[in-house]
C-alpha cells in the first residue's frame, strides 16, 4: 500500500459486574417465560414455501443462484403481525412495556438465527428452546451517567436497578468509552463498552490460515510466519480429558474442559496483541473459513478433521477483530494470490517470523 488513508476502527470491550437483586432474578425468568411465548407465536405464523430454480445475469455472466428445488421459509414480519404479538405479550407483563419489546426483538433474532441455519442444512426442523437465563437490556430502559460511572435500569415504572462500575479493576480501560446495550443475569450484568476511532493505514496483511501457522504477506514488511504449534500441542494434550468422560467422571472432565479452554483464549489474546503491537495501523485480510465445510465427513477423513478443529480460526478472526482492522474474503482460490504464491517460492527466505 502507497501512502496511507483513514479508515474508522469500532471495538467493544464486555466486562461483568457481581450483583445479588432477588427483583433481577424474577425478572430473568418471567422474560425466559416470555421469550419462548414469543418465539412459540412466531413459529406457528411460519410461511414455508419451495424456492425453485433461478438464473440471473451478474457482471454480463449468467449465474444459478438456487442450484435446487428447495423448502425454505419467511418469518412473519408484518407491522400488524408485531402489533399483536407485543399486545399479546403485554397482557401479562408486570414490568416496563419497553421490557415486551426487548423480548419481541430477541425473538426475532433467534428465529433468524435458526433459519439461516436451517437453510444452510445445519439446523434442524425444531423449534428453538431458551435454555440459558438471561435478559437484554434495550437502550430505552437504561440511562447512563458517564460522570458518576453508573448504570440506572427500569425494572417496573418507578422502580430501578442502579450499578456502577466505579473503582472497577477494567475502568480505566474503558475511559471515554460509550456503554451499549447490557446483558442481566441471576447473579451479575454484563457490559459492553464501545468504541470508535479513526486508525491512519499504512500498511495490509494478507493471511492464509492454516493447521500450524499463518502464513502473511506485507508489500512492506514481506513475507510473516506465525507459529500455532504451541496451541495445536496444548490442544493434542487435552484431548485425553475425554477418557474422564468415558468414566463418568464428570467433575474432573468439566474442570479440563474449562481449563483447556481459558488456556486457548489465553493464547489467542496474546497473538492478537502481539499481532496488533508488531504490525501497527494494518488491515489484516483473512479468510473467512466456515469450519462445517472443511471438516465435513464426505469431503474429509476423520483423521484430517480431527486436525482441522484443534485450530480455532473463527476465534482467531474475532479476537483480532476487535483490536485491529480486519476484511474477510472469501477462501477459494486465496492461497493462489500473486504474494502468497511469491512467498511460497522465495528463495531468499526473507521475512518476517513470529
Amino acid at each position: 500500500m502507497q501512502g496511507s488513508s483513514l479508515k474508522t476502527l469500532e471495538q467493544v470491550k464486555m466486562y461483568s459486574i457481581p450483583i445479588s437483586d432477588s427483583r433481577v432474578r424474577e425478572l430473568v425468568s418471567w422474560y425466559l417465560k416470555t421469550l419462548q411465548r414469543a418465539i412459540d407465536v412466531i413459529w406457528e405464523n411460519i410461511e414455508w414455501k419451495y424456492v425453485f430454480p433461478r438464473v440471473e445475469r451478474r457482471g454480463g455472466k449468467l449465474k444459478v443462484t438456487t442450484s435446487y428445488k428447495v423448502k425454505a421459509l419467511e418469518l412473519p414480519k408484518s407491522k400488524s403481525f408485531k402489533k399483536q404479538l407485543r399486545d399479546e405479550l403485554l397482557k401479562d407483563c408486570p414490568y416496563a412495556k419497553h421490557w415486551v419489546d426487548a423480548v419481541i426483538r430477541t425473538a426475532y433474532s433467534i428465529m433468524e438465527s435458526w433459519r439461516k441455519r436451517y437453510l444452510k442444512g445445519r439446523a434442524r426442523k425444531v423449534k428453538p428452546k431458551v435454555k440459558k437465563r438471561f435478559t437484554r437490556c434495550k437502550i430505552t430502559l437504561m440511562s447512563v451517567d458517564y460522570v458518576k460511572k453508573t448504570i440506572r435500569i427500569t425494572i417496573r415504572p418507578g422502580e430501578h436497578l442502579e450499578v456502577s462500575w466505579t473503582g472497577r479493576w477494567f475502568s480505566r480501560r474503558v475511559e471515554g468509552w460509550r456503554v451499549g446495550e447490557v446483558v442481566l443475569k441471576d447473579d451479575r450484568i454484563l457490559i459492553p463498552f464501545k468504541s470508535t476511532r479513526v486508525v491512519e493505514v499504512r500498511d495490509v496483511i494478507a493471511w492464509d490460515s492454516n493447521e500450524l501457522s499463518l502464513d502473511g504477506f506485507s508489500p512492506q514488511l514481506g513475507f510473516i510466519k506465525v507459529d500455532l504449534r504451541l496451541l495445536q500441542s496444548m490442544k493434542i494434550v487435552y484431548e485425553k480429558k475425554a477418557v474422564a468422560q468415558s468414566e463418568n467422571k464428570r467433575e474432573v472432565y468439566e474442570k479440563y474442559v474449562k481449563r483447556e479452554r481459558d488456556r486457548e483464549r489465553d493464547f489467542i489474546n496474546k497473538l492478537a496483541e502481539g499481532l496488533v503491537a508488531l504490525f501497527p495501523n494494518s488491515v489484516h485480510i483473512l479468510e473467512d473459513l466456515e469450519k462445517e465445510d472443511l471438516i465435513s465427513k464426505k469431503r474429509a477423513p476423520k483423521s484430517r478433521r480431527k486436525r482441522n478443529a484443534r485450530t480455532p480460526w473463527k476465534l482467531i478472526q474475532r479476537k483480532l477483530s476487535e483490536k485491529a482492522l480486519v476484511v474477510k474474503v472469501s477462501p477459494k482460490n486465496f492461497s493462489n494470490l500473486p504474494a502468497m504464491r511469491v512467498s511460497r517460492e522465495d528463495p531468499s527466505g526473507q521475512g518476517v517470523q513470529v
